[in-house]
């Protein structure tokens, strides 16, 4: 269930929450985020994850064969009742939250297993995978902690479609990790596509795409102190950027856990700004 991948969208349910401008800190509040961040990260990204485990198993016994099923320390039967569980947990959750929350958490799942279940199976072109969990792990959850609270709203959604662009790239930064196997495997991830170097370039134009374009809606709306403080964090983001542009195979793993941390602390920036419209 990879708990350290519940961060993204839990931190996003968050900030959608925030940028609603309808969350207090009165007790039922508070308990209503906490729930939808449990819904967010340990039901519906543990869901997708277990999904993507079990049709990657064949991929893992190449890269990783100590993980879980390759190694067969998990069984089909396993997988199932997990899966079975998170995903009746998932759509009870969903219900009590509502009914608009309900149909963002259909349409995650629903991307979910399109991305790792075959026939259709996504993942394998790195293009429309990442932009499928982009738009899952960041659009998604940002849009339904916001409809959890209060009616959505155009800078609302925007800031949520620009954040889901940056992590597009984002995820091709894990797939350095399995370039080899992905290659024999038959999936086209952008580092396969485009080779190790020109994937950087790549990974590295989105997400300062992304953050550039939360500069400019916020200047557009009048709110120059938010604009500053993301333009900050994305500069202090560039030095590790070009090394990573000059050795990105070495420098991933250092992208992904400091570059990554200051691009979400931007858009906990952002929705606090864009709390205020509201």
């Amino acid at each position: 269930m990879k708990p350290v991948t519940w961060f993204g969208p839990m931190w996003a349910f968050l900030c959608g929450s925030i940028a609603s401008g309808a969350t207090t800190w009165s007790l039922a509040d508070v308990s209503r985020v906490l729930i939808g961040v449990t819904l967010a990260g340990p039901v519906l990204c543990a869901f997708s994850q277990v999904i993507n485990d079990y049709f990657d198993r064949e991929v893992d016994a190449i890269n990783e064969p100590q993980r879980l099923i390759p190694s067969g320390l998990v069984s089909t039967k396993q997988v199932v009742v997990t899966l079975t569980i998170l995903f009746s947990l998932g759509v009870l959750i969903s219900i009590y939250m509502g009914q608009a929350v309900s149909l963002f958490v259909t349409i995650g799942m629903a991307l979910a297993i399109a991305y790792s279940v075959p026939p259709l199976r996504a993942k394998r072109n790195g293009w429309v995978g990442n932009a499928m969990v982009g738009i899952s792990y960041e659009g998604l959850a940002w849009m339904a902690g916001h409809i959890a609270f209060a009616p959505l709203t155009f800078p609302s959604v925007l800031l949520a479609l620009l954040y889901s662009f940056g992590t597009h790239g984002i995820m091709s930064i894990n797939d350095y990790k399995s370039i080899e196997g992905d290659r024999i495997s038959g999936i086209r991830s952008i580092p396969v596509l485009l080779g190790p170097q020109r994937a950087a370039w790549l990974i590295v134009i989105t997400m300062n795409l992304a953050q550039l374009g939360v500069i400019a809606a916020f200047l557009v709306w009048g709110n120059w102190w938010v604009s500053l403080i993301v333009f900050g964090i994305l500069l202090i983001q560039l030095p590790l950027q070009r090394r990573f542009l000059q050795q990105p195979v070495e420098y991933h793993l250092k992208l992904s856990a400091i570059g990554v941390s200051f691009f979400v602390w931007g858009m906990m920036v952002a929705a606090i700004g864009v709390r205020s419209f509201s």
